[in-house]
């Protein structure tokens, strides 16, 4: 048998990259709308990371792999955003995005309307990813997740953010009152998901 191309620096299975820490320049694969199980308007953004970016293709290869029979698009790349505040009015973290995409895109401006999800697809922006601890399953975790986005041309300049902690580990690490040492409910799993959405997750 010849040997195949390549063969040195390809990857075994079971072997995984992370995502690097920091910014990353991202491509925007698709953008739906939503409501929130507590019946907010939302929208869910689907990424991988851009041609020219450090690991471009990221997700699309971890989806690729993924050999499950309900293969879902890989929660790292997957963000929720809810688009209204507590008041009703527009939430800082959906302008933020819009922005980041008009600035990251010579001559794009948002369009409101029907099929509003379906102008941001292939369309560019930044991210940044940080290191958030968790606790699943009985088991503390170390997730690197997208923390904010930024404009395309800003990514390669962004600082790693601090660590953070999602409740569940904060629970996790305190204690629950009138619970063992360690006890916890579900929590948000490996879903990157801000709090009072109480979305669904993608893998159970």
């Amino acid at each position: 048998m010849k040997k195949p191309n390549n063969y040195e620096n390809t990857q075994v299975q079971g072997e995984f990259t992370p995502v690097e820490l920091g910014g990353h320049k991202l491509v925007i694969k698709k953008v739906e709308e939503r409501m929130s199980k507590t019946n907010r308007p939302m929208i869910v953004v689907y990424f991988d990371f851009a041609p020219g970016d450090k690991q471009a293709g990221y997700f699309e290869e971890v989806f690729a792999n993924d050999i499950r029979p309900e293969k879902k698009w890989p929660n790292q790349g997957t963000n929720y955003i809810l688009t209204e505040d507590n008041d009703g009015n527009c939430s800082r973290s959906f302008k933020t995005f819009l922005t980041c995409v008009e600035h990251s895109n010579n001559g794009f401006e948002t369009q409101w309307g029907d099929n509003f999800g379906q102008q941001f697809k292939n369309k560019l922006v930044g991210g940044v990813f940080g290191i958030q601890m968790d606790f699943y399953n009985g088991r503390e975790l170390e997730k690197r997740v997208l923390r904010w986005f930024v404009s395309h041309d800003k990514a390669e300049e962004a600082e790693i953010p601090m660590e953070t902690e999602t409740q569940a580990y904060k629970d996790h690490i305190n204690g629950y009152p009138g619970y063992p040492q360690g006890f916890t409910p579900a929590g948000d799993g490996f879903m990157n998901i801000p709090d009072g959405i109480d979305e669904e997750l993608p893998f159970n």
